[in-house]
């Protein structure tokens, strides 16, 4: 979980050492540190593991953590690589300085007119045409991935291929994740999630939306090939010195994406690659998430697969609640049917002893992944070891925590962000309205 607490450069703060070990005084068994990126280039404040500078502040996280935790829990990091993308523009903006104006808009034009006249008109009495058409009009004179950029911002997809970094991501990027990986072993961390997952590259490089035909895309065998390439090289690079697994898709829940049959195909090569986990979950894409406002990104978790990524308590008679454990359960069946035991990891909505409890007897994964719930109630593992049940703050999943990374705010939690404000030494948010972790735990005994 991205809390937008790391420095402009992708440094650790005083308010990530703070995060985290307020989680670890819960004494989970695994923090998964946030998604960091792998490249040395800026980012906001976003963790990044690309360079040699970044291993203090990493090396200092991770002692906080283990201190924290009584050194109980296992620390691994989610290392990251995403495409480009900008805010939707203003129309005006787009069509006086974005669009390429081409002869299948005069075309467009002419048709939508019927004048004859538009295909010798200036360039720019196009463009002052185009902005004056409804909206209707004018999708059926841009193309589609025109339209899209219109509505949504500029986005690079990976099948780009006429932009040469794009073209060479397949030569890149492993050594890119390799690189991240090998600083982050060297400040201490017991391990690596790639983050294969959501709306980011390796993502769509497994997504049957790939059409690359450089080898790279099209058929299920292709589209694995890059992670399955990235994994490699940051095993070879790390050796037997950390735990390196994944955490990909078990649906895109997208129009012509990948269901359970393609993820259960991706797992097992990833099973027979060696990985030494599998986390699952669901989702979260830009091809369905809503028009953003004018000025502002498109944010993948607002459409359809969004909501099953991080599905809320107004939902469906299904409820949020171990939503996606089905996808789950089935990759481990299938994995486990090929010979392999990597452990499963399922996420979503899980936010009881006894559901936790459940899936784990059934069988359905071997390690729970919780988030929202962790941020409401960091402390809830070492409250349900040591009988305090009835103390647990149970997560609302009203998704109030998403709403403020959507507009790139300090993530908190809205159960705990407003109170006990008056005790010395609390850490306040910029706006200076939430505290910035949760109160400390004082049993009611």
């Amino acid at each position: 979980m991205v809390p937008w607490r790391a420095s402009p450069e992708g440094l650790v703060t005083d308010d990530v050492i703070d995060w985290y070990v307020r989680f670890a005084e819960g004494q989970p068994g695994v923090i998964v540190v946030e998604a960091t990126g792998i490249r040395d280039v800026p980012s906001g404040p976003l963790l990044r593991a690309g360079h040699e500078r970044f291993v203090p502040g990493l090396t200092r996280l991770v002692e906080a953590i283990k201190k924290a935790s009584d050194g109980r829990t296992t620390v691994l990091i989610q290392l990251i690589d995403f495409m480009q993308m900008r805010r939707r523009p203003k129309a005006e903006k787009f069509f006086g300085r974005f669009l390429q104006v081409g002869e299948q808009h005069r075309k467009g034009i002419t048709k939508l007119s019927g004048d004859g006249g538009w295909a010798t008109v200036a360039e720019e009495r196009v463009r002052e045409h185009l902005l004056g058409l409804d909206l209707e009009s004018v999708e059926k004179v841009l193309s589609e991935r025109e339209f899209d950029e219109l509505r949504y911002g500029y986005r690079e997809r990976i099948w780009d291929m006429h932009h040469p970094h794009i073209e060479e991501l397949p030569k890149v990027l492993p050594g890119l994740f390799a690189d991240a990986a090998e600083n982050v072993v060297a400040a201490g961390f017991d391990g690596i999630e790639l983050h294969y997952a959501h709306a980011y590259t390796m993502a769509s490089f497994l997504s049957a939306l790939n059409t690359r035909p450089d080898g790279y895309g099209g058929s299920q065998e292709n589209r694995v090939r890059l992670p399955l390439e990235v994994l490699s090289a940051v095993r070879d690079r790390v050796g037997d010195k950390a735990i390196v697994g994944l955490r990909f898709l078990g649906d895109e829940v997208i129009e012509g994406g990948n269901r359970i049959d393609d993820a259960c195909y991706f797992a097992v090569e990833f099973a027979k690659a060696g990985t030494d986990f599998i986390s699952v979950s669901k989702g979260g894409k830009f091809e369905d998430a809503k028009v953003p406002k004018v000025g502002k990104a498109a944010y993948p978790y607002t459409g359809p697969s969004g909501y099953e990524c991080m599905p809320s308590v107004y939902s469906d008679k299904r409820g949020p609640f171990a939503r996606n454990v089905g996808l789950s359960a089935e990759i481990k069946k299938r994995i486990n049917d090929a010979g392999h035991k990597q452990p499963v990891v399922a996420a979503g909505g899980i936010c009881t002893f006894e559901e936790a409890e459940g899936i784990l007897t059934r069988g359905d994964a071997d390690i729970i992944g919780s988030a929202r719930q962790c941020i409401a109630d960091p402390d809830w593992f070492l409250k349900m070891r040591e009988g305090k049940g009835e103390e647990i703050r149970r997560c609302e999943y009203t998704n109030y925590c998403e709403a403020l990374d959507q507009n790139h705010k300090q993530v908190t939690c809205k159960l705990w962000d407003r109170k006990e404000l008056d005790e010395a030494g609390i850490a306040m948010d910029t706006s200076g309205k939430r505290r910035l972790v949760a109160p400390t735990w004082k049993p009611a005994s």
